[in-house]
């Protein structure tokens, strides 16, 4: 098993995000503290193509055994590219990993217990567990799409009248994915089929992208104090 943080130094969204001041330290320390409850160093790869990264993490006492090629940090580049960079590094030194799990450092509240309550759930015959949350946004009651005539209408159809009469629908947190690398070299992650879900609560999900989503975890931190 090994794990792979994959912190980009370019961020349009918050500029140096991975490495800014996050209630007292840089926000990629919170994921990296939590996969370190769990996991050996040995098994935790930070991929990063900034040596600005490189450094601060190496300043907690955690290698970063290389630095990604230029092409694979840029606003196109995939997750699976990424992971399939740290897998064949690994495989290079003759580790053999049966199952990736990717942590964003995105999430700051998402902690070693969700990883191990997601891990719990995952066998060899799946292809990933990923952490979710039940979205607000309900394609049968909330979402809208535009019609060919210009109107909008349901983004998926039903006949419900209130929300809570609507199915339950999961959307991706960012926070978890624990992945089958049979699967990850086979096909795309968006072509698995054997997925299941690992529910995590509206706070524990936060995921930083914004400078909102910024302001929003602080106000969270020190409402926890």
């Amino acid at each position: 098993m090994i794990v792979v943080i994959p912190a980009r130094g370019g961020s349009k969204g918050v500029p140096g995000k991975n490495i800014k001041e996050f209630g007292g330290k840089p926000l990629i320390q919170y994921t990296i503290d939590a996969a370190r409850d769990i996991f050996k160093d040995k098994d935790i790869i930070v991929s990063t193509d900034s040596e600005k990264i490189k450094t601060s993490v190496e300043s907690l006492g955690l290698k970063v055994p290389f630095l990604r090629p230029a092409e694979l940090g840029k606003d196109t580049s995939g997750s699976q590219e990424v992971l399939l960079h740290a897998l064949s590094f690994v495989e290079s030194k003759g580790f053999y990993p049966q199952t990736l799990i990717l942590l964003q450092p995105t999430s700051p509240f998402r902690n070693s217990s969700h990883i191990e309550e997601a891990l719990k759930l995952y066998n060899n015959d799946l292809d990933m567990v990923v952490s979710v949350k039940e979205t607000k946004s309900n394609p049968y009651y909330v979402l809208k799409e535009e019609n060919s005539q210009g109107f909008l209408e349901n983004s998926k159809k039903g006949e419900f009248i209130r929300r809570q009469d609507c199915p339950e629908v999961w959307e991706l947190n960012g926070a978890i994915y624990i992945i089958n690398v049979k699967s990850l070299k086979s096909r795309q992650i968006s072509e698995f089929k054997k997925v299941k879900k690992y529910v995590m609560d509206e706070v524990s999900s936060h995921d930083i992208d914004t400078e909102m989503d910024w302001f929003v975890a602080e106000i969270l931190t020190k409402d926890s104090k």
